[in-house]
């Protein structure tokens, strides 16, 4: 584990710099800068609207997708607005899309790919990257822990010590029954199938059921390789 030693001046522009450095590389650091602070103030706001407008029934594809966006902090364009609203909607229809209410820590660092679907009360702890590949369908209530403390209570001291994270990676076309647990420095491969309730402590091979507590391997599936790649490469094709 790494050395608790630095403890950054939150006056010093270059000791908060290197704080967010370790933060993002999985390192100790700690959560009290300015700048760290400030990034979980903006996705409060940022989370504030999402849930609030999202929910609304009323509200467009279009304007769902600018709030997620901001949530994110993803500078990707959207497409251009089209004057009738069903055609417009429809631009929207491989982009990714989370039921309210959901939980992040500082949406900066959750990347989504096309087409993933999160259904609601999903928590993501984005102290590091959280990527999830193109595809994924998650469930409810489904929790995503890239943060985690010193495991020695000296240095983890309470609200006073330092934290650290490791970056949770999901494959494409995995499928996330309700409730799941992943916790941090966790990589899933492609086209695996999470049981409802499932924790998973370490790496899941591609094509694959896990489930339980720890999650174990059930059953691998036969999937058809050369079809499965045909199927990924025609949806890169139409832009999916």
């Amino acid at each position: 584990m790494s050395s608790p030693a630095f403890r950054p001046d939150p006056t010093s522009p270059s000791d908060c710099a290197e704080n967010h450095r370790r933060m993002l590389a999985g390192e100790l650091y700690y959560c009290w800068t300015p700048d760290v602070v400030q990034g979980r103030a903006r996705c409060k706001s940022a989370m504030l609207k999402y849930n609030t407008e999202a929910a609304d029934g009323e509200t467009s594809r279009r304007r769902v997708a600018e709030l997620l966006m901001d949530l994110l902090q993803d500078p990707t364009p959207l497409p251009p607005k089209l004057d009738d609203p069903e055609q417009d909607a429809a631009q929207f229809g491989d982009f990714p899309y989370i039921d309210t209410p959901v939980k992040m820590d500082y949406g900066s660092n959750v990347r989504l790919g096309k087409g993933v679907y999160m259904n609601s009360s999903c928590t993501l702890l984005d102290v590091c990257p959280i990527t999830i590949g193109a595809r994924t369908l998650i469930g409810p209530n489904v929790s995503f822990y890239s943060a985690t403390h010193p495991i020695d209570p000296v240095i983890r001291n309470g609200m006073r010590g330092p934290e650290l994270g490791k970056p949770i990676t999901v494959g494409e076309d995995c499928w996330f029954g309700g409730s799941v647990v992943v916790l941090p420095g966790v990589t899933i491969g492609r086209g695996v199938v999470l049981g409802a309730g499932s924790v998973v402590t370490k790496d899941v091979e591609d094509f694959v059921v896990v489930a339980g507590n720890p999650a174990r391997v059930v059953k691998r599936l036969d999937v058809q390789r050369d079809e499965y790649e045909k199927m990924v490469r025609e949806n890169k094709e139409r832009g999916h």
